[in-house]
């Protein structure tokens, strides 16, 4: 059966109560939060300037339900402006799992690199293939962020170099680390589901024995690696940009991506002092910055 689909704008200090008004007030079967500046849901007119909140909610519910009713819920919480920007979809049923599967295909990074679905035939069976599903964890090389960092990866000489792949997602960029010559891989992620997708994965890509995980707090001390790549969000980057810098060994490399090209100068610039970075290399919006820790 299709379903509706109700968007609204809301910031960082009321999307959660307001989800939790959308779930408990209105029945919403299930509620997301986007990054409005990274995902616009709202298309502002021609001259006109986006005043909204930083992030945009999307509510799923029934076809059946009373939109209007569910829309007047929302205005009497008293969580959102008198005028709150909205829209409101009506979804078609599909098998979701069945059309990613159709529309996931092998891609290739860089000259030697490609990342299959266990499902397709691999183009290249002498490449260096990783194989990787969609999983739980954020991470498939479809995004532009994850491809800016593969591109880096491949184009870098890893032999028998330790690497970290901070916030290491699916373990994507992890895996091909070691696939592409990296002699032992950490990868370290505040989501314990993150670390199990990345061992999953890497159990499939036969490569297990060289990749550890860890959540941050359970990182061994003084870690250090010749590589590091962060495929983050400019946000983090700027916060934790001392222990990001901690961890790249003098005359060591580091990559990080999840930024947007109005964002990349000034995340830049927190890394200067350490680093000699490279120029700034751009994919739809999407930046990747790199650089040489300087001995």
């Amino acid at each position: 059966m299709p379903w509706i689909q109700i968007k609204l704008n809301a910031t960082n200090e009321n999307a959660e109560q307001i989800g939790d008004m959308l779930m408990e007030d209105t029945g919403a079967l299930s509620v997301t939060f986007l990054d409005a500046q990274d995902t616009p849901v709202f298309e502002p007119l021609p001259g006109e300037t986006r005043l909204w909140g930083d992030t945009d909610i999307l509510a799923l519910y029934d076809a059946e339900v009373d939109t209007e009713t569910t829309l007047a819920q929302i205005k009497a919480s008293g969580l959102l402006s008198e005028n709150f920007a909205y829209k409101v979809e009506q979804l078609e049923d599909k098998d979701w799992e069945r059309e990613w599967m159709d529309n996931f295909h092998p891609m290739k990074f860089g000259e030697r690199l490609w990342i299959c679905p266990s499902w397709r035939d691999i183009p290249e069976p002498n490449a260096v293939n990783v194989m990787l599903d969609p999983g739980l964890a954020f991470g498939t090389g479809t995004h532009p962020t994850t491809a800016l960092c593969l591109e880096w990866l491949e184009g870098i000489d890893l032999s028998g170099k330790t690497v970290i792949d901070f916030g290491c997602g699916s373990g994507i960029l992890a895996i091909a680390a070691i696939k592409l010559g990296a002699e032992k891989v950490i990868g370290i992620d505040i989501d314990p589901q993150a670390l199990l997708a990345s061992k999953d994965n890497a159990q499939r890509n036969g490569v297990e024995d060289q990749l550890e995980v860890y959540l941050p707090q359970d990182q061994p001390e003084n870690l250090t690696a010749d590589v590091v790549v962060a495929n983050i969000l400019a946000g983090p980057l700027r916060e934790l940009s001392s222990i990001i810098k901690g961890l790249v060994k003098e005359n060591g490399q580091l990559a990080m991506s999840g930024v947007l090209d109005t964002q990349a100068e000034d995340v830049a610039n927190y890394y200067r002092d350490e680093l000699h970075i490279d120029p700034i290399i751009e994919q739809s919006e999407w930046c990747r910055i790199s650089g040489l820790k300087q001995g």
